[in-house]
């Protein structure tokens, strides 16, 4: 039996989709190994977020190779389907996989190893598709399940690579999200991830909305917290906070994607709010999840970014006073109108720009955590970050270690947070 294993890179999406693809192998006869070991064939998934992961994308397929020289080498996910013409360049690759067509996975592998002729298989994305029919039960090495509910995006931010990538917006039906909710729960976990691309257009082409996929979630006795991935901010309403503050399971934890704290570079990128209604927004959050963490990517040295449009938003960062925050420099994509956007900024000037934002975010960072100390928070542990000393989270993602001889892996006890060290805080279990 052949082994076969998987090389994730870039979101959480990809993450569940390495999976479901590696369950794909294991029905069709393949036998899953973990990425350290021997593999027959080596999968990766890849991300084209930024020009820095393509890179990542091509050390990763050099490193595969060199460690696995007689396997079979497959690349798949957003970097082939946006750049077909870059991924087949490849030669590490042996097989060359998209985004619009994964069902050929297995088949593709099989010709591959029938003819040993290179497989590049990159099908458009075509108006109008469906979603992508995946069920993933288990995961492996974790005590928290991701579930993709939707995928594409129709925003056409004006930096962003991603709807070329990944098509036009479509979402899971509510009848298979249930049953695959129902089988994670019979599985053990007790937390579940819902996870899009542009997740809060959820059910937006079947009559539906993120709610629904919330409280289908949160309906499950087995699962315990139900947490959200990225949001677009703006699609949070007042009445749609209201409706998902009624799931107790929900985990007060928004990622809301901002990118820049400026109105004037929020209309360049077009971006579809405001600061004031980003500012809003937070607030009744915070107003009706008590202690939320709101987190969210910045990013720096856009096409036109002014010195005074990065103090800005600099600015802006501190006010709002995210618990984490994800500092990225932009990156040209050829395809976006910002390419060809005048006023691009220099290397330097955008490391210079992350380094400060970083220091006033991380600050952010830092105070956040330190509220945390003094609370008594369910949490739940996943592994060991040393030997005897538990790693978990609570349900607004603050990371928690604690001491016990125990195997604490997957279980939800109640701590009190009693320390703040580097990037995490210390706690007792109670009773």
């Amino acid at each position: 039996m052949m082994k076969v294993t998987a090389i994730t890179l870039g979101c959480k999406v990809n993450q569940y989709e390495s999976q479901a693809m590696l369950s794909q192998l294991a029905a069709s006869g393949f036998s899953v190994c973990q990425p350290d070991e021997t593999a027959d064939i080596v999968l990766i998934n890849s991300c084209t977020v930024t020009a820095a992961s393509d890179h990542k994308v091509r050390q990763t397929l050099h490193r595969a190779r060199k460690n696995n020289p007689d396997a079979v080498i497959v690349l798949t996910g957003c970097m082939p389907q946006a750049f077909p013409e870059a991924a087949q360049a490849l030669e590490d690759a042996d097989v060359v996989l998209g985004n619009s067509n994964r069902s050929a996975l297995a088949s593709d592998i099989l010709r591959y190893l029938s003819t040993r002729q290179r497989v590049i298989d990159i099908v458009p994305h075509e108006n109008g598709e469906k979603f992508e029919s995946m069920q993933v039960g288990s995961f492996y090495e974790r005590t928290r399940a991701f579930v993709k509910i939707q995928d594409g995006c129709n925003r056409f931010c004006s930096y962003c690579i991603i709807p070329y990538a990944r098509g036009r917006i479509r979402s899971k039906p509510l009848d298979e999200l249930k049953e695959e909710l129902a089988n994670l729960g019979q599985n053990g976990y007790r937390e579940v991830v819902l996870t899009g691309i542009n997740l809060s257009a959820y059910g937006q082409e079947l009559g539906l909305h993120l709610c629904d996929a919330v409280e289908a979630a949160c309906a499950v006795p087995e699962i315990k917290r139900v947490r959200l991935g990225s949001l677009e901010p703006e699609q949070l309403q007042d009445d749609v906070i209201a409706r998902l503050a009624k799931q107790e399971k929900l985990c007060p934890q928004f990622h809301l994607s901002l990118q820049s704290g400026c109105d004037a570079t929020l209309r360049r990128m077009n971006r579809h709010y405001d600061t004031a209604e980003y500012r809003r927004i937070v607030h009744t959050l915070r107003e009706v999840f008590p202690n939320a963490a709101i987190t969210t990517d910045i990013m720096v040295g856009f096409a036109g970014e002014t010195e005074e449009e990065f103090a800005a938003s600099l600015a802006f960062a501190k006010e709002i006073a995210f618990a984490k925050v994800h500092v990225f420099a932009y990156s040209r994509r050829p395809g976006t109108v910002a390419y060809n956007m005048p006023g691009q900024v220099s290397n330097a000037e955008k490391e210079k720009r992350s380094h400060a934002m970083i220091e006033a975010t991380e600050a952010t960072r830092k105070a956040f955590m330190e509220q945390q100390v003094g609370l008594i928070q369910p949490v739940l542990l996943e592994q060991q970050a040393e030997p005897g000393i538990w790693e978990g989270y609570t349900p607004n993602y603050t990371p928690v270690h604690l001491a016990s001889k125990e195997d604490l892996a997957g279980k939800i006890l109640s701590v009190r947070l009693n320390g703040c060290q580097d990037d995490f805080c210390t706690g007792e279990a109670l009773g």
